[in-house]
């Protein structure tokens, strides 16, 4: 793996680390020397991440929270901090992904991923900033969907290009702090079972990414310790995108 800058002493929150993408950046904060809070919606879920940091060496504890809940964010940073002793860095990677068309969208459905997605991030980075004093980085997982919208995601996409604005105005609001705000957004990031539940889907990816590949969780977390580092000192209100090039594919 890839060597990476060192976060040793510092604190990071990653929200919706329970699994895949959410899971990938908890390892690589953890192998960068971080400590760890996992973030998991349902009690247990988080268990296996915990457990293979700290097979590794690392420190990492799991808490759960509902972060559609204004006030369970706030309370969940407040408990990672006491548990770390500070708070550094925070990733808000909570979200969903439905497939949804808009004709049968319902404005319940478009609430839903509004709070998830979007209003979740807004509820943590407010209470983060609160507790990081004068520095530190917060980061929005967005998507490439916030610029290239796909059928079925017109509230996913929605809710990802607000998140990249948000991340904008708020890192104009807290840079005077020292706390920087930044995005990535990735492009199709692999799973298990993908290549058989949407195999001409990965082929056509695979031919129009120059990198010939899919993205890999790990290579999000890349991106996010990367900005939470000192090498990022002087990066915010930008938006990282890590899809292997394929946004930069002609379109005609």
């Amino acid at each position: 793996m890839t060597p990476l800058p060192d976060l040793s002493g510092t604190t990071a929150c990653v929200t919706g680390a329970s699994g895949g993408i959410g899971r990938g950046i908890a390892l690589r904060f953890a192998e960068a020397g971080a400590a760890v809070a996992v973030h998991h919606r349902r009690p247990g879920t988080a268990d296996d991440v915990v457990g293979a940091i700290e097979a590794a060496g690392g420190r990492a504890r799991a808490f759960a929270a509902e972060l559609t809940d204004d006030q369970a964010c706030h309370t969940l940073l407040d408990a990672v901090a006491d548990w770390g002793g500070r708070l550094d860095a925070l990733v808000n990677n909570a979200g969903i992904q439905p497939v949804e068309a808009l004709d049968g969208l319902t404005a319940q459905r478009w609430r839903a991923m509004l709070d998830a997605t979007l209003t979740s991030a807004f509820s943590c980075t407010q209470a983060a900033a609160r507790l990081m004093g004068e520095g530190g980085s917060i980061t929005h997982i967005a998507s490439i969907e916030a610029r290239q919208p796909a059928h079925g995601h017109v509230h996913y996409s929605a809710a990802k290009a607000a998140l990249v604005m948000h991340a904008r105005g708020a890192a104009l609001e807290y840079g005077p702090r020292g706390i920087r705000v930044n995005t990535v957004s990735p492009g199709l990031i692999s799973r298990p079972g993908l290549a058989q539940d949407w195999p001409e889907g990965i082929e056509r990816w695979q031919r129009a990414a120059p990198l010939g590949r899919l993205g890999t969780p790990a290579d999000v977390g890349n991106a996010c310790v990367f900005l939470a580092s000192p090498l990022a000192s002087w990066i915010t209100a930008h938006d990282l995108v890590v899809d292997g090039g394929v946004t930069a594919h002609p379109t005609w």
